[in-house]
């Protein structure tokens, strides 16, 4: 079968700070071809929906999978799924990742019938039960694990039994000098986990995995990263170096092999302490960037978000990466509770120490602890809002007073970081990038202002609302309601109803598109 693996677009933090390759497709097509289908994969972080149209009609794929790991990109793959299904009657529309796991019946009602299915859980095991399920009998997807339709979910879907099974599919995606994050240009993106032991109120990753940890054998590890061709990786683990012994292992196997890349990865403050020699080690091997979630610099905050860490022990963090002598970002939950002085008190430490600090905003997830406690208080159910850049709860301040306290933190970011200060800092970085052809670091540099703005943040609230989730089902909607809706991946016009492209689909469908 012919299989089209889709990427969503990216999301506002990411038009700044990083653009990662699409590492989950790239597992999910490396597991169907290894099965003998035909795949290819579009990312549309890189790529426009023409292109995404264009491929559709041109190579006609018997099935569709949409990744939907990202709960702010669910509003574009109904939009995508829906126009899909009209130039491609006959197409099998699935979607999977990770946030669609948990709202599968809440995507197949909102698209009545533009999508399939939804496959929850790991996708690799799912995608390839589904794919010899469909060569069999179409109508008969019971047995598939995971597959959920509007009429029944499959059996419980099954974890893949080892890391080492798959190399990710790397060779069908294109624009791969497109991909970064940070200093890191080019970047790519591997896997050493998967799972995390702790059960923070704000993540859904050990609710997904069901406390399930498992890892990659540095064998395996260092055959895929000398496999590699840029020189910048970032570790995707949601902890890295939790097991010392492992991330000891990889170490030692990358230092054999003589592998030279520069490393990005995240890690907790009391992993970091407890594996000191680990992160020595990796710092020899070329660890540029280390990214603490400290989500709190206060211990009722700890306690609030169950970080099971002291903020002593953070701050101890702290002062220790530093020692390390690599790049340390730190990132900070910003509650909807918060008023001027506690955002001043916020913006103050940000000002006081050398770290990266990012600003996110408590954002209730679907799997979530804090879904179940918070959801019956969201102010929206339109997921395009909830990319931890929005307010989607009520909040203490009045909403535009809100993110101008926000964006005023946020800034100590980027007059630290970024413009002409990063400039001066990171002069011999640019110069290598531009001279081998590399520009999304330097075009990181400029980009705050024209993204981070409190009044687009606010234009966002009034010209998404027509989209919330829980709009009445087509049947009953108005003619607005069902209007075909594209948001487009390059700015913030873009991501209004986009006429050219609807015009586009039109055409398309009635075969006089170029």
């Amino acid at each position: 079968m012919k299989l089209l693996a889709v990427h969503p677009s990216c999301l506002m933090y990411s038009k700044i700070y990083l653009r990662l390759e699409p590492l989950g497709l790239e597992l999910v097509a490396a597991a169907a071809r290894e099965a003998g289908h035909s795949v290819r994969l579009i990312d549309l972080q890189c790529e426009s929906h023409r292109n995404f149209f264009r491929l559709i009609r041109h190579w006609r794929p018997d099935v569709i999978a949409f990744s939907g790991n990202y709960l702010a990109n669910v509003p574009e793959i109904i939009d995508l799924a829906r126009a899909t299904r009209a130039l491609l009657p006959t197409a099998f529309i699935s979607v999977g990742g990770h946030s669609v796991s948990f709202i599968p019946e809440e995507i197949l009602r909102h698209t009545a019938g533009a999508v399939d299915c939804v496959l929850i859980g790991e996708g690799e095991t799912a995608i390839t039960s589904l794919l010899d399920a469909l060569a069999k009998d179409r109508a008969n997807l019971r047995e598939v694990p995971g597959c959920v339709t509007l009429d029944h979910r499959g059996t419980p879907p099954t974890f893949v039994k080892s890391l080492d099974d798959l190399l990710p599919a790397r060779d069908i995606v294109r624009h791969r000098r497109k991909y970064f994050i940070g200093q890191l240009d080019p970047a790519a993106s591997i896997e050493f986990s998967r799972g995390c032991p702790w059960d923070c109120v704000f993540c859904s990753a050990w609710t997904f995995y069901g406390r399930n940890y498992r890892v990659k054998t540095p064998e395996r590890a260092v055959e895929e990263l000398a496999q590699v061709r840029e020189p910048g990786i970032f570790i995707v683990d949601d902890v890295a170096f939790i097991q010392a012994e492992h991330g000891m292992q990889l170490g030692e196997a990358i230092a054999r092999r003589g592998i030279r890349k520069r490393y990005y990865l995240e890690t907790r403050g009391d992993v970091l302490l407890r594996n000191k020699k680990v992160f020595e080690l990796w710092k020899r091997l070329g660890l540029n960037t280390m990214f603490l979630g400290l989500e709190a610099i206060d211990e009722e905050g700890l306690k609030r978000y169950r970080k099971r860490i002291t903020l002593s022990k953070n701050f101890e963090a702290l002062k220790y990466a530093r020692s390390l002598d690599v790049n340390v970002a730190v990132n900070i939950i910003a509650d909807p509770s918060w008023d001027r002085e506690r955002f001043k008190v916020v913006r103050d430490w940000c000002l006081e120490v050398p770290e990266v600090v990012n600003i996110s905003i408590n954002t209730p997830y679907p799997g979530t602890e804090t879904w179940h406690t918070e959801s019956r208080r969201l102010t929206t159910r339109d997921y395009r809002l909830f990319d931890i850049q929005h307010a989607v709860l009520p909040t203490k301040l009045p909403l535009p007073e809100f993110y101008k306290e926000l964006v005023e933190c946020q800034r100590v970011l980027a007059r630290k970081n970024l413009g002409w200060a990063a400039l001066g800092q990171c002069a011999g970085i640019v110069i290598r990038k531009l001279l081998c052809g590399q520009t999304n670091f330097i075009r990181m540099l400029w980009k705050f202002n024209s993204v981070y703005r409190p009044e687009l943040q606010l234009a966002d609230h009034r010209r998404w609302v027509k989209y919330e989730i829980s709009l009445p089902p087509p049947s009953v909607a108005t003619a607005q309601h069902r209007r075909l809706y594209i948001h487009e991946n390059r700015g913030r016009n873009g991501r209004q109803i986009d006429h050219r492209t609807e015009e586009f689909v039109n055409a398309t469908r009635m075969g006089t598109a170029s």
